[in-house]
């Protein structure tokens, strides 16, 4: 739930109405209000093993069905039913949310550069456009880098590419960097090659305007340069056509039964793969970490009672194809239910925590790090704070990842929603200062098995794993208990608030009323010049109302103050408004 605006009533509607959040005298300060008391310890509870003994469960699955998990398959409904029926288990009545969208189908794909024509799958990027019908013929050229990765402008000094097909080998920047200069310096085509031997199916990002682009095996990319080496003739055709149908998958949902469902924490994760492999780190890892919460939180709630804010775990659908179950529940919420989206407090997201040669990442909403290519939504920097303050209070190194918006907390954070989450890296290399910090390997990727057949359960990292589930457990736990730094919820709130003066007998009155918003009971207080009522343990949706005379035949206009009081695990918690009333004249 972001911060509310007050509307008043049509019989007020001229007014202005102040939310303030000024605490009174004697009261603690913001600051000594910001954590609640006794979080649940569920990173006790959740742990790499028990994650892991559900990464096993969807290994099975995808071995039962294909090697795959991906949407519209028989794998990614076993994985949903095997999601349902723990919840179920634990307590939990879990929903699908069921949508279509419309997602290419390749009709043609192929490839031949200075004569090769290459042995491994190949894969159109993500987001790629067709070439013309005939495809697209030009000359080889490559970056000058010694690397021929092509990740600066200046990689391209002396390089005339115009109409060119331009030979990039993956690392170092991301895909669309790369294939932003390449199309700069007037390529019209590019072939990136894998820095490992696995097939490349890259993603260039769905804002950007492409040339058409096919990822392949560093053993293909080999074969090529080989080829140009011995004099083949330096050109390339590249032709990729497709066209698109209409697909229906599902998402699966399920929200505590206890818990203020105005200030709802969420934390979501993709549940399908891509077609080539099982899908395991990405994204199992993400999906079975907060299935495990789930059931853990449950089980605590047995005996200490469910927290304050209610949690809502999401489970995505077609997350591969361009994040379609994440945007299409938060733009359902935007078209049919604008005040739930409102009533999420803040979003979490889980894409991809078991990374084999992983790196403990935060996604840096305070751009500490790295500017954020998108707008950060007021709240994030405080949600990416659970997770740092954690990591460094148990003595756990971190670094920041970008906050790009490049997973399901895309819609989120377009739509105004606070957000942050956890990655240990995919396609990026791992840098030497990151090997200082978590061991592993520099220069290969933290998953060289990113989007392909080999992302099995032998490509997870027990010990990211470990860290990162019980990471997301203490998050979890944490906001659900209390989400006060993130937007201030946790005071008590009131809305209907009006303060109106009418004539009775010839005397000015005052009369205020306000609804106590909250899913419990807090204290009202009403304040005005001739008078104030305190009101005890007023219900949920329940009124406080009280009329004040002026004794005078008249009153300037002016404002009640209205103050509503809560406790939380000993925790004051106050929200004062001042409701404004006319001027009247009963004379």
């Amino acid at each position: 739930m972001r911060p509310r605006t007050f509307v008043p009533s049509a019989a007020a509607a001229s007014l202005v109405l102040a939310v303030l959040s000024a605490a009174p005298v004697g009261a603690a300060p913001a600051d000594a209000l910001r954590a609640a008391a006794d979080p649940l310890p569920l990173e006790d509870l959740v742990t790499g093993d028990a994650v892991m003994d559900r990464l096993e469960e969807l290994q099975a699955i995808a071995d039962a069905n294909g090697n795959s998990r991906a949407l519209e398959t028989p794998g990614y409904e076993a994985s949903a039913v095997y999601v349902e029926e723990a919840l179920t288990a634990a307590g939990y009545t879990p929903e699908r949310q069921y949508f279509t969208f419309e997602d290419l189908v390749v009709d043609e794909l192929s490839l031949t550069a200075a004569g090769v024509a290459p042995a491994d799958d190949l894969y159109a990027a993500e987001f790629s456009p067709a070439t013309p019908d005939d495809g697209v013929t030009g000359p080889i050229v490559q970056p000058v880098d010694q690397l021929r990765q092509g990740c600066t402008a200046a990689d391209w000094d002396g390089v005339d590419a115009t109409g060119s097909v331009a030979l990039v080998s993956r690392g170092a920047c991301a895909f669309s960097v790369k294939v932003t200069n390449a199309m700069a310096d007037g390529a019209v085509a590019v072939i990136l090659y894998n820095n490992v031997d696995e097939p490349l199916n890259p993603t260039l990002g769905a804002a950007g305007a492409w040339v058409p682009t096919v990822g392949l095996s560093l053993s293909d990319g080999q074969a090529i340069l080989a080829a140009l080496e011995g004099g083949a003739a330096a050109e390339a055709t590249y032709d990729y056509q497709f066209h698109v149908d209409e697909f229906e998958t599902f998402n699966v949902l399920a929200q505590t039964p206890g818990g203020r469902t105005n200030n709802v924490v969420m934390a979501g994760a993709h549940l399908d793969g891509v077609e080539e492999g099982p899908g395991i780190n990405d994204n199992g890892t993400g999906s079975m970490a907060i299935l495990e919460v789930a059931v853990q939180l449950a089980a605590a709630a047995e005996t200490d009672g469910w927290p304050d804010n209610a949690v809502r775990f999401a489970w995505w659908g077609a997350e591969e194809v361009g994040l379609v179950g994440s945007t299409h529940y938060v733009d359902d919420l935007v078209a049919n239910d604008p005040a739930a989206l409102d009533d999420i407090a803040t979003y979490l997201n889980f894409d991809m925590v078991g990374s084999p040669n992983y790196i403990i990442g935060v996604y840096d909403a305070d751009e500490s790090t790295y500017e954020a290519p998108v707008e950060v939504p007021a709240g994030s920097p405080e949600t990416e704070d659970v997770f740092t303050d954690y990591f460094d209070q148990i003595g756990q190194p971190w670094v920041d990842t970008e906050f790009s918006g490049r997973s399901d907390y895309q819609a989120f954070i377009n739509n105004g929603v606070p957000s942050s989450g956890l990655f240990t890296g995919a396609d990026g290399q791992k840098t030497a200062e990151e090997v200082a910090l978590f061991g592993g390997t520099e220069g290969i990727n933290y998953d060289p098995n990113y989007h392909s057949p080999q992302d099995t359960i032998d490509n997870v990292d027990p010990t990211a794993l470990d860290i990162m589930s019980r990471a997301i457990a203490h998050a979890v736990a944490s906001l659900a208990d209390d989400t006060f730094a993130v937007n201030g919820a946790g005071n008590p709130e009131l809305t209907a608030l009006t303060a109106e003066t009418r004539c009775v007998n010839g005397t000015a009155v005052v009369a205020v009323r306000a609804t106590n918003d909250e899913t419990g009971w807090a204290d009202v207080r009403i304040a005005t010049d001739f008078g104030q009522k305190k009101f005890t343990k007023v219900g949920a949706g329940k009124n406080a109302y009280q009329s004040f005379s002026t004794r005078s035949a008249s009153v300037e206009a002016g404002s009640a103050t209205v103050s509503a009081y809560r406790w939380n695990d000993g925790d004051p918690r106050h929200q004062y408004y001042d409701v404004p009333y006319d001027a009247i004249s009963c004379g």
